[in-house]
């Protein structure tokens, strides 16, 4: 078996990581941001780990495949004030809509099977909604 090639293999330490910052002009979302080492996935499907900085919150979305998530790191509640912890993993159905927030702060590693579509009519989960 020969070696990989290195430009076939990416490693990265989540530690020192740079993460890309969602466009809040294009997702409504602040303080959220992305890392995502396939170049030849679309933003948001496929494997990826999300960050929320504390006090943020996603932007209300139907699922157009089904998610899975584990909790790496922190806590985000869901607008229905299901909350998820460290060490969580979750499954939602495809067509799922919500929207999270994370008072501290988290770090998800995800895999979407489709693109999120945007619901601009959803409450957006914030403190004073819990």
């Amino acid at each position: 078996m020969k070696p990989v090639n290195a430009q076939d293999r990416r490693v990265v330490n989540l530690k020192d990581a740079v993460f890309t910052p969602y466009d809040p002009e294009e997702t409504g979302e602040l303080g959220t941001s992305y890392l995502n080492l396939n170049p030849e996935m679309d933003q948001g499907v496929g494997f990826y780990i999300y960050r929320m900085a504390p006090g943020s919150h996603s932007a209300p979305h139907r699922h157009g495949g089904a998610e899975e998530f584990y909790v790496i790191e922190g806590e985000l509640r869901d607008h229905d004030g299901t909350l998820y912890k460290a060490g969580d993993v979750v499954w939602l159905a495809s067509g799922t809509v919500h929207n999270s927030f994370s008072e501290k702060g988290c770090t998800v590693a995800v895999f979407s099977e489709k693109a999120e579509v945007p619901q601009n009519d959803s409450i957006v989960n914030r403190p004073m909604d819990l």
